[in-house]
């Protein structure tokens, strides 16, 4: 069994020491982390506080050199595949079936999404995310694996209101490292609205980066977040989180919330 090691959960990757102590141990990196550092302190000027339009220009960029690195940092087409792979495996045995609705929160290119929609009946997948560049790749992917006929829904949008879909349409929400990289108000944000979207009996899975320590961000595109903090604001909003124990065991690094109407629970 797998799991997250209590240095990562320790760890403050803002403080100044763990970024010396990085470099030193991976010093092949700190070029690489420079470039990203500078490029991404260009991209916050320019932005101001709008944190969407400031990743989204995140994602036009990291979109541009490598679709599959620019989701979820995978370093090759293999590892792509793998996390996708496992994120569609853990929904199946968890009961995903054919005439479920889902909605992708964060879709990408379809690293996971094309096997949804794949698995489930047409017209059932729906695929958001706030980069137009990453949505043009996922329609590539589509064509990749002939998909066409199960004519997926894939939109663009510029915040996580969700207030273009109907009330309780989707039995399976999902989304896989988008609060790893979302301030806390954007995530306060959607929490406020998936649950008008869930239908009765449905859920929210979405993965993010736990931290036992202080909660901190890195260069404004990596958040570390306490277990605790992401289901009290959950409750704020009438749902209730549960932590995922299962999810530990597999080899990705995240933690996994499932979020569910509160009388869900008592029924």
């Amino acid at each position: 069994m797998q799991q997250t090691p209590a240095s990562r959960l320790s760890a403050n990757r803002a403080r100044l020491g763990h970024k010396v102590r990085y470099a030193l141990r991976h010093p092949g990196r700190v070029v690489p982390y420079l470039r990203r550092a500078g490029r991404d302190a260009l991209l916050r000027l320019r932005h101001g506080g709008d944190h969407i339009a400031y990743y989204r220009a995140v994602m036009a960029s990291d979109t541009a050199r490598s679709p599959e690195a620019a989701v979820g940092g995978a370093a090759s087409a293999e590892r792509w595949l793998a996390i996708g792979q496992m994120q569609f495996d853990y929904l199946l045995a968890h009961g995903l079936r054919p005439q479920d609705r889902l909605l992708e929160i964060g879709c990408g290119n379809l690293r996971a999404g094309w096997r949804f929609i794949q698995h489930l009946d047409a017209g059932h997948y729906y695929g958001i995310d706030i980069s137009p560049d990453i949505l043009i790749e996922a329609k590539k992917t589509l064509v990749r694996y002939g998909l066409q006929d199960k004519l997926p829904y894939l939109t663009p949008v510029d915040d996580l209101k969700l207030d273009f879909l109907p009330d309780g349409a989707f039995t399976v929400v999902h989304a896989h490292s988008v609060f790893s990289h979302s301030p806390l108000h954007v995530i306060d944000e959607c929490l406020a609205h998936v649950g008008r979207i869930l239908a009765p009996g449905g859920f929210f899975d979405f993965t993010f980066d736990r931290t036992e320590a202080a909660e901190h961000q890195v260069l404004g595109e990596d958040f570390y977040y306490r277990t605790e903090t992401l289901t009290r604001l959950a409750a704020r909003h009438g749902l209730v989180a549960r932590f995922m124990d299962d999810w530990e065991r597999l080899p990705h690094g995240q933690s996994k919330l499932r979020v569910t109407h509160a009388v869900a629970t008592t029924a």
